[in-house]
């Protein structure tokens, strides 16, 4: 499953175009986004696509040296349970 890496989402396609999976976030400033939203199709649930968005999102905005205000409920849970990444969280100093 490939990716298609924009600048304030990651997402994956089928064929025909249609968006199957997602997460986004848009900037809320020059140096942080705001994960806000996170979609998987109902075809693919229950396969962990989310997670690897999410991985895939975190790499991605490590790689830009963006930190990030995650306010989307997954992405929340999601950065709970990585710790690997905690050092891109906004720690509320920065905004």
């Amino acid at each position: 499953m490939e990716f298609t890496k924009e600048k304030s989402k990651i997402a994956y396609y089928n064929e025909e175009g249609k968006i199957l999976a997602e997460v986004t976030f848009p900037a809320v400033n020059k140096n942080t986004v705001n994960i806000n939203h996170t979609f998987v199709d109902e075809s693919l649930r229950g396969q962990g696509i989310a997670g690897k968005l999410m991985q895939a999102a975190a790499q991605y905005l490590d790689e830009s040296g963006k930190k990030v205000l995650p306010t989307c409920s997954y992405a929340v849970d999601w950065f709970a349970k990585h710790p690997e990444y905690s050092h891109l969280l906004l720690d509320g100093s920065e905004e």
